[in-house]
């Protein structure tokens, strides 16, 4: 018997946001990639959106014809991407909140790695429904840290 290394990747950061300890995971497995962002030791709703490697190819072809070339949109959500709210989806504003968390991550998966193709489904324990500009950007700035 030979000893082979636990096939999930697994990354893990912590931090502030908006002064609440914030636990960020990633694991990779070989069909998809789990997120989960959790405050207060919760996790309260889970959410996927399937990365398409083709769609990205067409989306990239669309951008290069030049819609707008003032227009940065860098930070812009992959305009393909459709989030699926699986668990806990009974509060509109924070399954809004979650959903645009959920393609802004995949969005950040596929700029790293444009072959990607996994699902990604992403685990949210947020202690506030409504994020503002500064609290999304900390938590994604921790998600960046794992992926």
């Amino acid at each position: 018997m030979t000893d082979t290394p636990f096939p999930a990747t697994t990354k893990r950061t912590a931090g502030e946001v908006k002064g609440v300890l914030t636990d960020v995971m990633t694991v990779g497995f070989a069909d998809k990639i789990v997120v989960t962002i959790v405050q207060n030791g919760r996790l309260a709703q889970w959410f996927h959106v399937g990365l398409d490697a083709a769609h990205r190819v067409l989306t990239d072809n669309a951008v290069e014809d030049g819609a707008n070339d003032d227009f940065d949109d860098s930070l812009l959500p992959l305009p393909h991407l459709t989030p699926v709210t699986l668990l806990g989806g009974t509060d509109e504003k924070r399954e809004a909140t979650g959903q645009l968390l959920t393609v802004q991550i995949a969005s950040l998966i596929s700029a790293r790695n444009k072959d990607e193709s996994r699902m990604v489904t992403v685990g949210l324990g947020l202690g506030v429904k409504e994020l503002d500009q500064q609290a999304f950007m900390e938590i994604l700035e921790l998600v960046g840290k794992c992926v």
